[in-house]
């Protein structure tokens, strides 16, 4: 397929967690379990999305490809650097 127009939805649940459809289709493909998890799809975007569209942190291909075998493609939050969650857990001095 060299194009695809899908809907975009961000998660009510989890900060950064997106859900790619075909616009046509919407959520219904997706299975419920995942639902549950995502909670409300709230809508982000409609675009029409080809193969060579670059894209901030998923790869346009892969998105297309698991939309036509899966119905869906699940885009998770980013790792969070470890050592950024030390500094955020760190106890701190007050100093005078």
């Amino acid at each position: 397929m060299s194009q695809m127009i899908i809907q975009i939805f961000r998660s009510s649940k989890k900060d950064e967690m997106y859900l790619y459809v075909e616009k046509q289709k919407g959520v219904k493909d997706v299975p419920e379990a995942l639902m549950e998890r995502f909670g409300k799809a709230v809508p982000v975007m409609t675009m029409l999305l080809t193969p060579e569209k670059k894209l901030a942190r998923a790869n346009a291909k892969d998105i297309m490809d698991a939309i036509q075998e899966k119905g869906f493609y699940l885009q998770m939050p980013p790792a969070r650097e470890e050592y950024l969650l030390d500094i955020y857990k760190a106890p701190t001095e007050a100093r005078y």
